[in-house]
């Protein structure tokens, strides 16, 4: 990739992504994919290209991605971060807009503990009175 890199990380419960963008013309790889291929669903897809819609920056960078761990809904969420983050990290300027929309805010869900004498975190063994 072309011209000066930008790095940042995103999470989501179990994903990490690494994000490095540089100025270009709005090509995406992820784990050496193309966006569409590796996620393979319009939804998510969508999820990923937001920041650049509130900001107005689309098709101006160029964004590869690494992503690790959980699954692909986690992963995008993840990507959304980390590339709100590299944006604010390029123009101080981006930030006030990303805020408002609530993507530089790490979502803090996680998965519930499975509890002892229980078959998960929250279902309960069948109950016989008899």
């Amino acid at each position: 990739m072309k011209g000066t890199n930008t790095y940042a990380t995103g999470k989501r419960k179990e994903s990490v992504a690494r994000i490095w963008i540089s100025p270009g013309s709005g090509q995406f790889q992820v784990n050496g994919k193309n966006l569409l291929d590796y996620f393979r669903r319009q939804t998510l897809e969508m999820i990923i290209r937001q920041p650049f819609g509130v900001t107005k920056t689309d098709g101006q960078y160029d964004v590869n991605a690494t992503v690790k761990g959980g699954g692909l809904t986690g992963q995008a969420g993840a990507m959304l971060l980390g590339i709100s983050r590299a944006l604010v990290k390029v123009n101080e300027e981006l930030k006030k807009p990303l805020r408002d929309a609530g993507f530089l805010t790490r979502d803090p869900r996680e998965k519930e503990r499975k509890k002892y004498g229980q078959p998960g975190a929250r279902k309960h063994f069948q109950f016989s009175k008899r």
